[in-house]
């Protein structure tokens, strides 16, 4: 599968087992090399997410997330269509990590890290698929503290059977593998300072899904 040049629009979809879609978000290729390809997104950017999910962020209720997830074990994935919303966005991903390690930023600066766990890449004609493991790692934009974020959802998708044996066994590995990262320097975390500079560029377009 090609390279991506900078500048391209690709998708990322998060698929589960049997291909079924569970989510779409339209990015800005910023750079796209043999050791990771690093995307881009910005308030106003395409996206479709399954309607629960939805549900949950404008309400601000977790219930409608676990219902999500329960909808998914099932083989439900009715997705609508929205905007990502608040915060630019830097994405790292390595070729056969099981995480990537993303940036948010806000007009006052860099507001995170949030290293996502996730399948590795794989790439498609128009982007990358992946699938998101539920469990993420917050970091200060110092690096000097981190705490885990929603250890509940991931013990419910190992509940559901959602992420099996193989796959918890792999987000153990990747789990050190990023706390390795942080404490070392390495990655993105290696170039700490440039990555707090970095904002989305003033005439960039915003990403839009493909017309169905």
């Amino acid at each position: 599968m090609r390279s991506f040049e900078a500048g391209e629009t690709v998708v990322r979809r998060d698929v589960y087992r049997g291909g079924r879609v569970w989510s779409e978000q339209a990015l800005r290729v910023v750079a796209d090399s043999t050791d990771a390809l690093v995307t881009a997104c910005v308030p106003g950017a395409e996206l479709r997410r399954p309607w629960r999910y939805v549900q949950a962020c404008a309400d601000g209720d977790r219930f409608p997330r676990c219902e999500a997830l329960e909808a998914m074990a099932m083989g439900e994935s009715e997705l609508v269509g929205g905007v990502w919303q608040d915060t630019e966005l830097l994405l790292w991903k390595p070729p056969t990590a099981w995480f990537s390690v993303n940036a948010f930023y806000t007009s006052a600066g860099m507001r995170n890290w949030y290293v996502n766990f996730e399948h590795p890449i794989r790439r498609t004609r128009g982007g990358f698929d992946t699938f998101d493991l539920a469990v993420d790692l917050i970091v200060a934009p110092d690096l000097t503290r981190w705490h885990w974020k929603d250890e509940d959802e991931y013990a419910q998708v190992r509940r559901l059977g959602i992420v099996t044996d193989a796959e918890h066994r792999a987000v153990d590995a990747a789990r050190d593998q990023a706390l390795a990262m942080i404490e070392e320097r390495t990655g993105p975390f290696g170039d700490a300072a440039v990555w707090r500079s970095w904002r989305w560029g003033p005439g960039w377009p915003v990403p839009r899904l493909p017309r169905r």
